[in-house]
């Protein structure tokens, strides 16, 4: 069995959070390459589609994002109980929250993508994705919670072997509706919107079982009502900061994608393609990324601060060095990727004329989510909050909208202003990392409290005598 110690070490925690992101994304990739049989409209909806979605998962990734570094801490300081309790709040706000937003998509579906300056002939597939899809928003809400708790407390494998199953679901359900194989209706991409939905109903059940001995205190239905509002509030100290660097960015790419609407299908459809394959060549980064967050709010939360501090170097040059690899290699392998997605000349034109670009972006986004999860796990989160809304809407927004609209540069100018984003927030966090704020802070009163109980020790010890 693994010792406490040895759940937590970087490559352990790191590689099964990469094949289930890997496997994410694949799930991505299959839709994105399935529906792209279907039309490159069909693309340019389900890009946009999931845009939105993740704008209205920040309302429960605020809960579940805060609740995984606080249980990280809480296991790392020896309280399992209040860790279970954290994590159980987690899940039952998450699932509250995810009730509403899917009645919301399902009843809004076309109101939303009129907001988003979709054109006409559009609607009516944007429509039907939207609804399907985002009435299971509740089970969006749970799969996302679950996993971020679970991994949390070490076992990274858990949400991988899900990450697997749902994959295999979604695939032979994607190939079933598309083209009408295995006995299958061909309904195109409403079956597409089906599929999603069945595999996160069947990844949900396997991680609520995961979920029910995750602690050494198994779960029981009358742990659904438990709620602490001490923890409840650490959890949203941690979080809501959280949520708004979250919001920001999502909403801040929603922005850009109502910036491409407007070029034309062509450049929202280029986008999404080029979006799909920089996460394949990030995907190894990001893994480490979340794996030194899990580890350094564990160290953080045993009082080893010295180790936490050096983990965020070591785990973000690692991840840079990773990140550079692939995008050499996808910078000789693009156009045979590019190529499998789509025909059309003009998408093909767009996204070669931007490679450069993207690859250049890769290293600011791992300098930049590296150092960023570091001070997200000694919660130093409001630091990352502020700098976010300054930049993601400054930079990222208002120069994509300067150069991509007004001064005509299209997608190229998009790219050039994401760019500047990342680079500049990375320098920032850095900068802030090396500082050590919090980590002096939490040594100082580790002192303080050593030495007020020696001196309470000292004075029971002077009376007993």
């Amino acid at each position: 069995m693994q010792t406490e110690k040895s759940k937590f070490t970087l490559w352990l925690l790191a590689w099964p959070i990469f094949v289930e992101l890997l496997l994410q994304l694949l799930l991505g990739v299959v839709d994105t390459l399935m529906v792209s049989r279907v039309s490159d409209d069909a693309v340019a909806v389900v890009g946009l589609a999931n845009q939105v979605f993740q704008a209205m998962m920040i309302l429960f990734m605020t809960v579940a994002s805060g609740a995984g570094i606080l249980i990280a801490q809480k296991l790392g300081a020896k309280q399992n109980e209040e860790a279970r309790t954290v994590a159980i709040m987690a899940i039952t706000v998450s699932g509250l929250i995810g009730i509403v937003l899917s009645v919301v998509l399902y009843k809004e579906a076309l109101p939303l993508a009129r907001l988003f300056q979709l054109e006409d002939r559009l609607l009516p597939l944007a429509q039907t994705y939207i609804s399907i899809v985002g009435s299971g928003m509740v089970l969006t809400a749970l799969t996302a919670a679950l996993s971020t708790v679970i991994r949390n407390t070490g076992n990274t494998k858990g949400p991988m072997i899900t990450a697997i199953g749902m994959n295999i679901i979604h695939i032979l359900f994607n190939y079933g509706f598309i083209y009408g194989a295995f006995g299958f209706p061909q309904l195109g991409l409403t079956g597409v919107a089906i599929s999603t939905l069945v595999s996160r109903l069947l990844a949900t059940c396997l991680l609520l079982f995961m979920f029910i001995s995750a602690f050494e205190r198994r779960m029981t239905w009358q742990d659904l009502i438990l709620f602490n509002r001490k923890l409840f509030g650490a959890i949203l100290k941690i979080g809501w900061p959280m949520g708004v660097n979250m919001s920001s960015w999502v909403l801040s790419q929603l922005t850009i994608y109502t910036v491409l609407a407007t070029m034309g299908a062509r450049e929202l459809a280029a986008r999404t393609y080029l979006n799909t394959l920089e996460s394949i060549c990030f995907m190894l980064g990001y893994s480490i990324a979340l794996a030194v967050q899990i580890q350094i709010a564990h160290l953080y939360g045993g009082g080893r601060m010295k180790e936490a501090y050096r983990s965020g170097y070591r785990g973000t040059w690692i991840g840079l060095g990773l990140v550079c690899f692939n995008s050499l290699i996808l910078f000789f392998t693009f156009k045979s990727f590019l190529s499998f997605f789509t025909s059309d000349v003009d998408i093909l034109k767009l996204g070669f004329s931007c490679l450069g670009l993207a690859l250049v972006l890769q290293p600011g986004k791992m300098i930049n989510m590296g150092f960023g999860n570091a001070l997200s796990a000694i919660g130093d989160t409001r630091f990352n909050m502020v700098i976010s809304l300054i930049s993601m809407w400054g930079v990222a927004a208002g120069l994509s909208y300067y150069l991509g609209l007004h001064r005509g540069w299209g997608l190229t100018g998009i790219y050039v202003a994401m760019i500047c984003d990342e680079y500049l927030r990375g320098l920032l966090v850095v900068i802030r990392w090396r500082q050590m704020k919090y980590l002096r802070r939490a040594e100082a009163n580790a002192a303080n409290l050593k030495t007020g109980a020696s001196v309470m020790e000292s004075a029971g010890t002077s009376l007993h005598a």
